[in-house]
């Protein structure tokens, strides 16, 4: 993604982060401090998007052309001195979650959970789709 698309992708994901809460870019969230070297607080902004799919197009047939993309991600021409396989976005942190929870899973913070709940019990639609969160017996 190093070419003009790459470069047109990140511009559009950071407007969408910074710029709909004034928020800093560049520099600013560089996480050293230039002038003395120390590092520094990223006040980093974030956005989200969800996108319902069904009105583009069927789910199944989404899921298929999204599986050809990634498949196809996953069986490029590897650089010569890259070693192991080529992952895609998030691949690399399901690994881990699912050898995590072969293990027994993670430990949340009692005061996570709290904020857990809490939200949960706020949203409706959360109500029902986490009735009962993992760590409430």
């Amino acid at each position: 993604m190093g070419g003009y698309k790459g470069y047109g992708w990140a511009t559009t994901v950071e407007l969408l982060c910074t710029a709909f809460q004034s928020g800093p870019f560049g520099e600013d969230v560089c996480g050293i401090d230039r002038k003395t070297g120390k590092p520094k607080p990223m006040p980093l902004g974030h956005f989200f998007l969800a996108i319902d799919i069904e009105p583009l197009c069927g789910l199944d047939t989404f899921k298929e052309n999204a599986g050809k993309l990634v498949n196809a991600l996953r069986e490029s021409k590897k650089a010569p001195n890259g070693g192991g396989r080529i992952f895609t976005a998030g691949e690399k942190e399901h690994v881990a979650r699912g050898e995590r929870f072969g293990q027994g899973g993670l430990t949340v913070p009692v005061s996570l959970q709290k904020n857990m709940a809490d939200l949960r019990d706020k949203q409706e639609s959360l109500k029902t789709k986490y009735a009962k969160l993992p760590f409430e017996e």
